[in-house]
């Protein structure tokens, strides 16, 4: 049910910006909770990006270890995606 509401929310929000505008992070649809609607840069929720790492057999140390150095840190130009720390 909750992967068919992020769907939804994703969208959502690609039907009024349009892809183009867009930065997705691959593989964390899920953890999708929104749009910075000046920026129109996507925010994604710490927690839920933490519990698909983890899905994917990492230990709660290594899925935020990992999204420290490999996901938060990563500056991929203003579209940056946001990341809502939410735990």
């Amino acid at each position: 049910m909750m992967e068919n509401k992020n769907s939804e929310i994703l969208n959502s929000i690609l039907s009024v910006y349009g892809e183009e505008d867009i930065l997705i992070a691959d593989g964390f649809n899920k953890a999708i909770i929104g749009i910075d609607q000046n920026t129109t840069r996507l925010i994604y929720s710490y927690t839920k990006i933490i519990q698909i790492l983890m899905e994917d057999d990492m230990t709660r140390e290594e899925a935020i270890e990992y999204f420290h150095f490999n996901i938060q840190s990563a500056w991929i130009g203003e579209k940056t995606p946001i990341y809502c720390m939410d735990d």
